[in-house]
């Protein structure tokens, strides 16, 4: 998800020297979306993860199209969704008209972030 920098955006954070707004609320207290425009075009990086394998340099250059790669996962068993790197929930595969989507069934909360 590749989205253009808004220069002038930057410029004005750069050489504002007032804390933003947003980091004046109290602990706790909920924003509204309104607050939160200001982060809505930054780009994340967002990964579902279906599973892992480890394979030697050799077993990879022998695979083909076709070829069947083996997963540490079982069919029915959620998935992993990362956003930046970082595991924030667990999901499933879903079919979105004729595309594959992913449905989030837990939220992964971190103790002490």
């Amino acid at each position: 998800m590749a989205s253009d920098t808004d220069d002038m955006g930057l410029q004005d954070l750069a050489s504002s020297s007032a804390a933003p707004e947003l980091a004046k609320k109290e602990e706790g207290q909920v924003r509204s979306a309104q607050e939160l425009e200001p982060v809505f075009d930054v780009p994340v990086r967002v990964q579902a993860v279906l599973g892992k394998s480890t394979l030697e340099v050799s077993q990879l250059l022998k695979l083909a199209p076709g070829a069947v790669v083996e997963l540490d996962r079982k069919v029915g068993e959620a998935i992993d969704i990362y956003v930046n790197n970082r595991l924030v929930a667990r999901g499933e595969v879903v079919l979105v008209e004729d595309h594959l989507g992913v449905t989030m069934t837990e939220i992964i909360k971190l103790d002490g972030n």
